[in-house]
Parts: structure tokens; sequence; C-alpha cells
């Protein structure tokens, strides 16, 4: 599979890492608009530079892995789907519902593979919840906590990571975009939302700082949601899923999972805990980006088994970056009108 990526910031040079280092893809092209961000994303590898869209798109790439700002991806999803590609696009999808909509349909009208990389899908403390789930051990679902957050402005690197219109939004189209993700992955469909968000911390016009909902299953589940960008500990996320007969939780950083099982409501309970300490001694030694950079080698396999014809796999679709974000859209409007959203507005699609 011959792959170009396009964005070549600490994401865009750890995709092209996991292209160069995998062995079911060739890099042959990396676009930046600073050329020497695509050159340092290249090294190692023949692929051609590129500073313009088109430069690269020029190329006949197989598939494209775009990793460039949020307020740029319809542009350079829409034109290489156009040109045939593949596409395998950084969360968010985009930075509004209509550019979202318009890439989806523009992947279905070109019968190509579009996918978001919610990396987190891939963590081993998410799999393991994903494993119980599947096992049945905590019994039937009964509510969902999930929470994403950070200490705020000082961890972007840029303005347009944080600043609407480019941004899209504040906490929720951040590290809540996660949240959101990993909620529909782990236990269904979100039908209904219900939430407020304020922007009182930073004031950031158009990014709220919070955001605190609850969410609704097509399945009845509620989930109670949070997003922050003032999180004293930093950077951190947890996903708790409670059953009849037990609970089971997944976190990150550290990645840490706790299970906790009992036959009956109020009987014994069993406790177990997991912990990575191979993960954590790594990450110490060579920082977070070690355990995304194994997570996007991940995504590379499935997204080529999704080209190949494969459904059964973790990674997300277009259609679940539409739905993170319609999501988030929805908090929004409830929070203005103080109403509860019905959050299902296009039917599921292929893309």
């Amino acid at each position: 599979m011959r792959v170009a990526v396009i964005g070549a910031g600490i994401i865009g040079r750890l995709r092209a890492q996991a292209i160069r280092q995998g062995t079911n893809a060739e890099l042959v092209g990396v676009m930046d608009p600073v050329r020497e961000n695509a050159e340092e994303a290249a090294k190692g590898s023949s692929a051609t530079i590129a500073t313009g869209l088109d430069e690269v798109l020029d190329l006949d790439p197989d598939a494209v892995v775009i990793s460039s700002p949020v307020h740029y991806h319809e542009e350079a999803v829409v034109g290489a789907l156009e040109r045939g590609a593949h596409v395998l696009c950084e969360k968010p999808l985009s930075n509004t519902v209509a550019s979202c909509r318009r890439i989806v349909d523009s992947a279905v009208s070109n019968d190509r593979v579009l996918a978001v990389g919610f990396n987190h899908r891939y963590y081993p403390s998410i799999k393991y919840i994903r494993s119980v789930l599947e096992a049945g051990t905590i019994g039937d679902l009964d509510h969902v906590r999930v929470f994403g957050g950070h200490d705020g402005l000082g961890n972007f690197r840029a303005d347009w990571q944080y600043k609407a219109p480019e941004s899209g939004g504040g906490a929720m189209m951040d590290v809540g975009i996660h949240m959101t993700d990993l909620a529909r992955h782990l236990v269904g469909e979100i039908t209904q939302v219900y939430g407020i968000q304020s922007n009182r911390i930073w004031k950031v016009d158009g990014s709220e700082d919070n955001a605190v909902a609850v969410f609704q299953t097509e399945g009845g589940v509620p989930i109670a949601y949070e997003a922050t960008w003032s999180e004293w500990k930093g950077y951190r996320f947890y996903v708790e899923v409670y059953g009849d007969k037990g609970m089971v939780r997944g976190y990150y950083a550290p990645m840490f999972n706790l299970l906790v099982t009992q036959t009956e409501p109020g009987g014994p309970r069993a406790t177990k805990r997991l912990f990575y300490p191979q993960i954590i001694l790594r990450e110490k030694l060579k920082s977070w980006t070690s355990t995304a950079l194994i997570s996007f080698a991940d995504e590379l396999r499935d997204f080529s088994a999704m080209i190949s014809g494969a459904e059964n796999v973790p990674l997300a679709t277009g259609f679940d970056g539409l739905r993170a974000v319609e999501v988030a859209e929805a908090v929004r409007r409830s929070s203005q009108t103080g109403e509860p959203v019905a959050s299902m507005s296009v039917p599921r699609s292929d893309a």
C-alpha cells in the first residue's frame, strides 16, 4: 500500500514513522507547508517531499493519512477521496457537523474507505474493558462514566488547537472527543444528550473549558460524561462501566485497569487490578509518544485490512467521526436551550 502523509507536526511525524516501520505500507510522500517538517517526517525513506496538497496527491497514493490542522481536514480529505485514495484522518474528523457530513458523503460517493484516528480504542486498558464486556463478566449494563481532561491551554502547541472557529470548540473537541467515541465504541450508539458547558476558566470565546453531560444509548444505558481543561492532576482519562454483577475501569495515564465482580448485587466481591509496568517505564524513558506510536501502527494495520474488505476491526469509521462531532454539537445545543437533544440525525452509513 503506497501511503502519503499530509501534515507533519508531532502527530504527523509519528504517523509517518508508523508507516516507515510497518511491513504492509510504503511511505511515498509527505506534505507540510513547512518543508523542514516534511523532511523530518520522511527521514529514512525515499518519500517525496511536498509543500502543497496537489503536489502530494499527484503522486497517486493508494491511501492518505491526514494529520493537518483540523480546519484544513475537509479540503485534504475530500481532495484525496476524489483522487481515488482511501483516507485515515486524525480526530476530530472536522470542525463542524456540516463539514463532517460533506466528508462522509464524499467517501460514500467515491466508494473509498474513510477511517478516523481514535487511537485510544487501541490502548490496552480500553481493550481490556471491551473484552470484559464481550465476555459478559459484569452482567447486564447499568450505567457508564467517562472522563477526560488536562490542566489547560499550556498543553497546546498552536492557537488553532484551542481557538474557535478553527478548533471547532473547546474541551469537547479536544480530549472529550475521544471520550464520546469510547462511550459509543464500548456500549453503543448515543441517541439523546443533555448537557451544560462553560468557559469561566480560560474565557476563550466559542471554546468551552468544561462540559458535563448525560448521554443515553439506544439501549437505554445512561452515560455520565465530563470533558475539562481545568483538571488539576494534568492529563488523564478514564472509562467506568457498571453492570449488575460488577464494574470495570480503564485508566490512562498511567495505564491501569480495575475489575470488581460479584455473583449478585450486594454479594461478596472479588477485585482484580491490572498494571502495565512496561508501558509506564517506556513512557518515562521515551514519553507518551511511544504508546501513541504503537496505537498508530495498530490503526495502520486495520486500515489496510478495511481497504481489503475486513469489517470486524476496532478502527473508527468516517461515520464514527461524524457521530462524535454531532454529539459534541448536541451538548452545545442542550446547554443553550436547557433541553435534552436527540443526537441521532443521520442514518448509519458504510463510510
